[in-house]
């Protein structure tokens, strides 16, 4: 796993777009794509639900009521442990 896979992963999931996803980060949009799916691969999990022209959060990544938020915007929190993120993204 990258940063850089997790910032693609963040802007698409914010963009609910892989096209302005890939304007945001300057970078082309196959690209985007293609480490969206290798960190999906890494962590053998779908987080992004690619039904019709939209793009949505799988249940995996979405916030409970209970949650301040989506799980993901966890990983810019300083101090971070990034090496339990495959496993709690798992849900384990």
């Amino acid at each position: 796993m990258e940063l850089h896979q997790l910032e693609y992963f963040v802007a698409v999931a914010e963009e609910a777009s892989f096209t302005r996803a890939a304007s945001r980060v300057h970078v082309a949009q196959p690209g985007v794509s293609a480490q969206v799916r290798r960190l999906e691969s890494e962590l053998g999990q779908q987080l992004l639900d690619r039904s019709g022209r939209s793009v949505r959060l799988t249940e995996v990544d979405r916030p409970s009521s209970r949650s301040r938020g989506p799980r993901w915007t966890r990983w810019r929190t300083p101090g971070w442990p990034w090496t339990t993120w495959p496993a709690w993204c798992a849900g384990r």
